[in-house]
């Protein structure tokens, strides 16, 4: 008898029917369309008349129609399959034969990323519905602020009570900021005496935590005397929460592993930003816990809901779809979204009909925060045992740990009393480690091209929440840098729509071709339509030609 299943994907067949149905429709409208602007170009021309200076407009409107049609002809690879997921936690095997998570979350500046902010998203991953013994959090400071590490040793202290308190009265909001700033959240025994009481000292603590954080932050010098900048500074490596000793419990609860990480900045190197912390985390977090599957998290991006973990677990442990799944994208969403959002800041065309059509082929892309990843993943096909140690150590470093760990050799938490593995852990997050290997080198979607797949996961109910852009300026810039992204991408050697078709299906590189176009056609036809009138009014060519009428004579 086969078990029961732990997710049933829906496919959309309305939808579908629909989407299909309008690109019909307006693929003939377009081809329409285009037919008659390309005959204006070959018809015969009265030479008496004056409509020749009008070619040059003319040509600008069709060249921007035609990019635009391309776009759109693009984008229909989106609603070619929609579907949505549904999990079923409740059938995962027992606790103890869950796989291990890595937890990664990176920050850059204190000032830019309030530490209290940060240090909630940290308490909101640390208590996941997850066994503790299995959950392993890491904060990667690109500042190396001792602001920021202060923040994390509080965050632990203040964790002993909070994690025991979320998981007696199963609390939903499992960031203390966000919990307490709600009068209600459907918790149970909310309404006993208890409750109430407990509730009360957990408050006082938390503003215990705050006040301890806010005072350091407005003294504005190091904690622990040093005079290191952000720009500047040596790689720092320090457990602050090991959950393999026992000594350190909270009424019968054990706490996850909690991991501080600054890389090592040199003025003199480049260091790609968070994808730069994102591969020091990746290495660092391989010879300390090497957990099989990693949750990628922004700073501002806080736990909204405790059983994120056990949902993407649903995909990864189905022996259907897990060996050659890759990663499972939940939605960005955000808490901070007024009633008159007229820049859709929350990003809804993308996050409700994009990637649901994406997870129709072969799954939406990695979109920065909010995934599951699984580590192999990472490696691309270095994981096999035949691969000459040599070949392994140009593509991932001289690190022996770290060859070790990529080749299975999983043995979690070995760097506890482990003065060595410390100072391998340094080595790991130097600035000079990367250089003459392969770290750093692929494009996102490569995941797709070596056969992985991705799901996407949308349950009511949003598994995490951030803070939006605040206003118009701060979201075009977020916009440029993406869209800057997308574009380099586009115009290099993995161009989606070249790179892409041998090694994926044509719809999922169209879906890319779409993401790494859309700026550039976007802009190029605003700047066509914006040409036309100043030709003409330059040129003394009305915009539009002259249409003979006949007056009627009574």
């Amino acid at each position: 008898m086969e078990s029961l299943p732990l997710h049933i994907c829906h496919v959309q067949t309305l939808s579908i029917f629909v989407n299909r149905s309008h690109a019909l429709i307006h693929s003939i409208a377009l081809a329409c369309l285009i037919y008659y602007r390309a005959s204006f170009l070959f018809e015969d021309k009265d030479p008496k008349t004056k409509d020749t200076p009008l070619i040059l407009p003319w040509l600008l409107v069709f060249a921007s129609e035609l990019l635009l049609s391309f776009i759109w002809l693009l984008g229909q690879a989106y609603r070619w399959r929609p579907v949505t997921r549904t999990v079923f936690p409740e059938r995962l095997t027992d606790d103890d034969k869950l796989p291990p998570i890595d937890v990664f979350i990176c920050t850059t500046d204190p000032n830019k990323e309030p530490t209290i902010g940060v240090m909630n998203t940290v308490l909101s991953a640390m208590a996941l519905d997850y066994p503790p013994e299995k959950l392993h959090v890491y904060l990667s400071d690109d500042g190396g602020s001792p602001i920021t590490l202060h923040g994390m040793k509080e965050a632990c202290w203040f964790a002993r009570w909070w994690l025991p308190f979320c998981r007696r009265y199963r609390i939903k909001t499992r960031s203390p900021e966000a919990y307490f700033s709600t009068s209600k959240d459907g918790d149970e025994g909310s309404g006993s005496s208890e409750f109430i009481t407990e509730r009360q000292k957990i408050k006082e603590r938390y503003e215990v935590f705050m006040k301890s954080i806010t005072e350091v932050g407005q003294r504005g010098e190091p904690v622990d005397g040093s005079r290191i900048t952000a720009r500047n500074h040596p790689s720092i490596i320090e457990v602050i929460q090991d959950n393999s000793n026992d000594t350190v419990q909270v009424d019968q609860a054990k706490m996850p592993l909690l991991a501080y990480v600054a890389r090592e900045k040199r003025p003199s190197h480049s260091h790609n930003f968070k994808a730069g912390a994102l591969n020091v985390l990746q290495r660092v977090s391989s010879v300390i816990s090497n957990s099989p599957y990693i949750l990628v998290l922004d700073c501002d991006m806080y736990c909204n809901d405790p059983t994120s973990a056990k949902r993407a677990m649903c995909f990864h442990l189905d022996s259907k779809i897990s060996p050659s799944l890759a990663l499972v994208q939940f939605p960005q969403k955000f808490h901070d979204v007024s009633d008159h959002d007229i820049y859709d800041r929350q990003l809804r065309s993308l996050f409700s009909i994009q990637w649901q059509g994406l997870d129709g082929l072969q799954g939406p892309i990695m979109s920065g925060t909010g995934f599951y990843i699984k580590r192999v993943s990472l490696y691309g096909s270095f994981i096999q045992e035949d691969i000459d140690l040599e070949e392994l150590k140009q593509s991932f470093g001289s690190s022996n740990e770290l060859i070790k760990s990529i080749r299975g050799n999983y043995k979690p938490n070995v760097i506890n009393g482990q003065h060595g593995l410390l100072k391998e852990t340094q080595l790991l997050a130097s600035c000079t480690y990367e250089n003459d290997t392969k770290w750093g080198k692929k494009a996102r979607f490569i995941l797709h091209c070596k056969g992985w797949i991705s799901v996407y996961c949308d349950p009511l109910r949003p598994q995490f929440l951030g803070s939006c852009t605040a206003n118009l300026n701060d979201f075009l810039i977020q916009g440029m840098r993406w869209s800057s992204g997308f574009v380099e991408v586009g115009f290099s050697k993995f161009c989606p729509l070249i790179y892409g078709p041998p090694r994926m299906s044509i719809l999922q590189s169209m879906c890319y071709g779409e993401l790494a176009f859309h700026p550039t056609i976007y802009s190029l036809s605003l700047w066509c339509f914006a040409t036309i009138p100043q030709l003409c009014l330059l040129n003394g060519i009305p915009l539009y030609p002259k249409v003979r009428t006949q007056t009627l004579i009574p």
